[in-house]
């Protein structure tokens, strides 16, 4: 009884979350309590890159504020694009067909008179000749196929939150685009090398480790979308 009365207080509180929400916008995470707020806000490790450089005629020079600088993202705090490009395709069918039969009897047509003497005693047709048969058969088939399509293409800034003492970049990035009274949310975050990182300051997702990608959203839509609390409820606790 104490089980129910928590499970339903836990739901009456759950409702009135949602009933806050009604007729308003889902609102936006506040960028400044980000990580990749916080990376930006504190220092890098060396600030190296962007000590002011002398004066220089040439065009040629390998600064990162030069026209010919390298500026990719190599620090704590900077910028980069990930490019999301997932297309992805798999069939798999399987088939399995099993068949068994059996049989098995147990004769005693004599054994010192015993079945005679027993036979005389049992009903009308009954005998120790055989005594056991046994007959069984089984057999099962099973079909069973998966077959999965996705496609995917989107484009993210991501942020270098730290680097670890092997040069390996942790990055982590965040959109939020609000269309109408449904937010859609994309997060990707992992590691990556800073040689992987192109000249145009891009990294494909595929050259990401521990490739953390999400996209979601939040809303009208996705709400009339997931069931009620009540209905996941006792689809978790009845067994049928």
């Amino acid at each position: 009884m104490r089980g129910v009365v928590m499970l339903m207080g836990c739901l009456a509180i759950s409702g009135c979350a949602r009933i806050k929400s009604i007729g308003q916008e889902p609102e936006f995470t506040p960028p400044q309590t980000s990580v990749e707020a916080m990376a930006m806000m504190s220092p890098t490790n060396s600030l190296d890159a962007y000590a002011p450089q002398p004066a220089t005629a040439s065009l040629w020079a390998g600064d990162r504020e030069s026209l010919l600088g390298d500026r990719r993202a190599i620090q704590r705090g900077d910028i980069f694009t990930v490019v999301i490009e997932i297309n992805d395709r798999a069939e798999i069918s399987n088939s399995s067909d099993r068949n068994r039969s059996g049989s098995q009897q147990m004769s005693v047509p004599s054994l010192f008179g015993v079945p005679q003497r027993i036979n005389e005693n049992l009903p009308a047709g009954a005998s120790l000749d055989p005594a056991v048969q046994l007959n069984s058969s089984s057999s099962s088939s099973g079909d069973g196929s998966v077959r999965r399509n996705e496609k995917l293409t989107l484009r993210v800034a991501a942020t270098i939150v730290d680097v670890l003492p092997n040069g390996v970049l942790s990055i982590q990035g965040t959109q939020e685009v609000r269309v109408n009274f449904e937010l859609r949310e994309l997060l990707v975050s992992g590691y990556v090398r800073p040689e992987d990182i192109t000249r145009q300051n891009e990294i494909t997702y595929d050259k990401i480790a521990s490739a953390r990608i999400s996209y979601g959203g939040r809303g009208q839509i996705t709400d009339m979308q997931q069931p009620r609390y009540g209905q996941q409820a006792l689809e978790a606790v009845l067994p049928f």
